[in-house]
């Protein structure tokens, strides 16, 4: 099928959900049902394998209850990857005519049940809830989404994993239009995720790790990117060949729903990701033995910008992920950084978007700036690699273009930084724009070859850096059309937060220095 034609078909399914409920939380039901009919069609197609294998649907449905009630299936060791119980596949879905909501609730808790590992994924909607009384979803719009969703097969035979894909990645976007100021939360661009994944270029066998994944977006594009490079044609199936090995994807999420959706696109992209519920920056998930971090060869994340965390959290880490100072409370953009950088091995490399005032913020100011301080210490240790400054209007919670940090502990080019001004590589869209293929091809080019471009990069040594008080805007090295830059609404805000904050401290250490000298303050 291909993949405008099922793009086309489940956006008819999302609308069949239009009157009763909001568009935002359209997701919220058709993503699970998206994901229970493909794993409904392909129990059908692996039972039918199966039937032709052992000569007989009765041997085949026997062998798998076999393995169901000898737990082989729920620990992932059967012949089948998740058993789809009775009353959860879907001709016995499509055949109820009454109290759908509560026996769809049911089939996907059935589903959870048997399949430990979709616990907490598949189970999240209540698809008989109410609100002040009144069922949110009647049944007579459940029953018009599973008419639409039963047009179509999603089996083995009838779509390939990576067109269903992008086709449930195309939901997640409509989903994301629509959510507007909150989908920054849960979905990054496709084409800046392409990008991020042709800067990093993983490779077989290497662990790739998101610590704010959202719907899991940015780590199954360095898959799809691996399987651009290295897969072939598998009777009619992209596929890498056996001998490369596939990437060991990780990921935390805190939002239960998105975590939920993080897990659905893995499953319905066809992958095994370790995707983990919780606070990274308070709790995170992927420890050693030990107690220390894990670390992994890339990191690839789109944080939420600013974020505001107390500085105690920093100060008081277990994990000794700040070495190089708390970010103040008005952004965590560096404490981000710190962990990412922690959760690095030796050779590890990461892709890293945030607002562009994470690059420059501090720099020039008389006084005492953390986040300055802190990215003076990323310099001096040579860990950045290059800054991309991103056109404007790409993201759903911001028309802030936003900056690609690249930091590398092996530097290809040891005392320089690459800075690229990608700022004018877009295409007007609506409601955003987008980056195409050619403009990814140069930014990476860019990048890979380690190229001065006049209007586009600049290479500057440490010293340089230095010298402009550790300002690594793109921006301030490369002028693209000649204009004056404007401040963000955002980043003003940010900095206002900041002197702010400064302000407390310089007030507090003031009047304990007035207390130690004997001065009393009047009330």
């Amino acid at each position: 099928m291909p993949a405008q034609e099922l793009e086309a078909w489940l956006w008819e399914a999302a609308c069949a959900l239009r009157g009763p409920v909001d568009a935002p939380k359209f997701k919220d039901y058709i993503l699970p049902l998206v994901f229970l009919k493909r794993l409904s069609d392909v129990f059908e197609d692996e039972l039918a394998r199966l039937s032709k294998e052992y000569g007989s649907w009765q041997t085949a449905t026997h062998i798998i209850e076999g393995e169901r009630e000898r737990g082989l299936i729920a620990k992932g060791h059967g012949v089948v990857r998740f058993y789809i119980p009775e009353n959860a596949r879907w001709p016995s879905i499509r055949h109820q005519t009454t109290h759908l909501g509560q026996y769809l609730t049911d089939a996907v808790r059935a589903v959870a049940r048997e399949n430990p590992s979709l616990s907490g994924v598949i189970d999240m909607v209540d698809f008989n809830a109410t609100a002040a009384g009144q069922r949110i979803l009647p049944d007579d719009h459940l029953a018009a989404l599973i008419e639409v969703l039963s047009r179509r097969r999603l089996g083995l035979h009838d779509v390939e994993p990576d067109v269903l894909g992008r086709a449930y990645e195309y939901l997640l976007r409509k989903f994301a239009e629509d959510q507007g100021q909150s989908a920054g939360e849960f979905y990054t661009p496709r084409e800046v995720g392409l990008l991020m994944a042709r800067l990093l270029e993983p490779e077989p066998g290497m662990t790739v790790y998101d610590p704010a994944c959202g719907s899991g977006g940015l780590l199954i594009k360095s898959h799809l990117h691996l399987l651009e490079k290295y897969g072939q044609d598998q009777n009619g199936r992209r596929r890498l060949p056996s001998q490369i090995r596939p990437l060991k994807l990780y990921g935390q999420e805190i939002n239960p729903a998105t975590f939920a959706i993080a897990r659905m696109n893995a499953v319905i992209h066809d992958l095994e990701a370790d995707i983990r519920l919780g606070d990274t920056l308070r709790h995170p998930a992927f420890r050693e033995a030990s107690g220390r971090l894990q670390t992994f060869d890339l990191v690839v994340a789109n944080p939420m910008w600013n974020q505001k965390f107390p500085t105690d959290l920093y100060e008081n880490d277990p994990f000794g992920r700040f070495p190089y100072g708390a970010p103040p409370g008005s952004s965590a953009d560096w404490g981000w950084l710190q962990h990412m950088l922690a959760s690095l091995n030796d050779t590890g490399r990461m892709a890293v978007v945030l607002d562009t005032g994470a690059v420059s913020r501090g720099s020039g100011n008389q006084g005492a700036s953390r986040e300055r301080d802190i990215r003076k210490a990323f310099v001096e240790r040579d860990l950045i690699e290059a800054v991309i400054l991103l056109p404007e209007n790409l993201f759903y919670n911001t028309t802030a273009p936003g900056v690609i940090l690249l930091i590398n502990r092996r530097k290809r080019h040891k005392g320089q930084i690459l800075l690229i001004n990608a700022s004018q590589l877009f295409a007007k869209g609506r409601p955003k724009n987008y980056l195409q293929d050619t403009h990814i091809h140069t930014i990476a080019q860019l990048y890979q070859n380690w190229e001065a471009r006049e209007g586009l990069s600049a290479l500057i040594t440490q010293d340089e850096a230095a010298r402009n008080d550790y300002n690594l805007s793109p921006s301030r090295y490369v002028s693209a059309n000649g204009g004056e830059d404007v401040l963000p609404l955002e980043e003003a805000l940010v900095r206002l937060d900041e002197a702010q904050e400064e302000r407390a401290q310089a007030e507090k250490a003031l009047r304990e220095i007035l207390q130690t000298l004997g001065f009393r303050q009047e009330p």
